[in-house]
């Protein structure tokens, strides 16, 4: 064939590709010979663990666990809520002392003031 090709001549006609992309199968079909037998009945599940059973004390000591979360952040919730009431009554003191503190420093500056300008 090479040789009739180098001479000039045309290569022999190559067949085509058989069946789909190639591969040689024309069609796809579904023979019931390759089919499990419908008629046998399946196999018995295997074996497990055995029946449900409920955990009992073991479930308990989680649920007693996030109960003590519970309890600890509804303690730190009104400490701190005390804290703030405290801070706040503290505060509102402070003002009210600061307040008095100017007015008398200004009165005492107004009679020093006074008391200059009489002498």
């Amino acid at each position: 064939e090479r040789i009739a090709v180098n001479m000039g001549g045309t290569p022999p006609p190559t067949e085509a590709p058989g069946g789909i992309a190639g591969t040689g199968i024309s069609a796809l079909v579904q023979i019931s010979a390759h089919q499990q037998s419908q008629r046998d009945a399946p196999a018995p599940p295997p074996e497990t663990w055995g029946a449900y059973a409920k955990k009992g004390q073991e479930s308990t000591g989680v649920i007693a666990m996030v109960d003590l979360l519970i309890r600890d952040l509804e303690k730190e919730m009104t400490e701190a809520a005390t804290e703030e009431k405290n801070a706040q009554a503290s505060y509102e003191r402070m003002t009210s002392e600061s307040a008095e503190k100017r007015s008398a420093d200004s009165k005492l500056l107004a009679e020093k003031g006074a008391t200059k300008a009489d002498t």
